[in-house]
């Protein structure tokens, strides 16, 4: 049986469609339904999968993500809970990150807001393809790492060291204070950094937004759930990279929605 992968949109979403047809390549059975109809069913129980896309969720008002995130917390939060604790998948990308942390889902499913991602410190509209390197989980083979699953096998597994993909948006510097950056960083939870084609850490415009830690996607403990900024569905196709001469086996942004997908298979 193919995986059943909820796209959730609402005014201003403009991602929605491309996430859709990621998830359907990626070979899952997508439904794309506005958050209106979602209320109506009123279940989450026929989904293994929750993708929140990117766009500009009620046109940003309030601050990127904030009104969705609300309705989010106001309608669904305890169906969310028990999607979660049953074992579903969830993955925000970019407005659907900024979604993520504002509910509170990440970094600790706890419904209670901890980080932030706000404007870029270049005051303006970043879109440009950026480099990304994976965060090894430091503690390989620990108990820790059998009581709970390593971040980077669910979402980011397969993927090499550095890897492109494209971010677009405007309010995407990742802030959080020392005490729960600490604690984030403690517990392996991010799983992407801003870095320049070598994998160092590097200023802007490597890193494009100002993100602390150069912080460009981070988990939840378990690592079922991925917030990122950049857009894996727009790197579906080789050729839609700017290096597309050079090889590689799979797409990055698809190999990420496949992951997803073949975890229930």
């Amino acid at each position: 049986m193919k995986p059943k992968v909820l796209i959730l949109r609402t005014a201003g979403t403009n991602c929605d469609k491309e996430t859709e047809f990621a998830f359907s390549l990626a070979g899952a059975q997508t439904y794309l339904y506005h958050v209106n109809h979602v209320k109506e069913k009123n279940d989450l129980k026929n989904y293994q999968i929750i993708a929140m896309p990117g766009g500009f969720s009620y046109g940003d008002d309030l601050g990127a993500g904030k009104i969705l995130s609300l309705e989010l917390s106001l309608w669904f939060k305890d169906r969310l809970k028990e999607f979660i604790s049953r074992g579903g998948l969830i993955i925000g990308i970019c407005n659907g990150f900024q979604v993520l942390v504002k509910t509170g889902i990440l970094p600790d499913l706890d419904f209670k807001q901890k980080v932030t991602l706000t404007d870029n410190d270049s005051a303006k509209f970043e879109d440009r393809w950026v480099y990304l390197k994976r965060t090894e989980n430091r503690e390989q083979g620990t108990e820790r790492e059998k009581k709970i699953q390593n971040p980077e096998n669910i979402w980011l597994k397969d993927l090499p060291e550095i890897i492109n993909l494209p971010v677009a948006h405007g309010e995407g510097k990742f802030y959080a204070e020392k005490d729960i950056l600490d604690k984030i960083e403690h517990n392996d939870q991010v799983v992407l950094r801003y870095a320049d084609s070598s994998g160092k850490s590097a200023s802007y415009p490597f890193n494009p937004n100002g993100s602390l830690n150069d912080i460009a996607g981070i988990t939840d403990a378990t690592g079922k759930v991925l917030g990122l900024m950049p857009h894996p569905e727009r790197f579906m196709f080789k050729h839609q990279w700017p290096y597309w001469k050079e090889n590689v086996l799979e797409p990055y942004g698809l190999q990420i929605f496949k992951n997803g997908v073949s975890y229930f298979k």
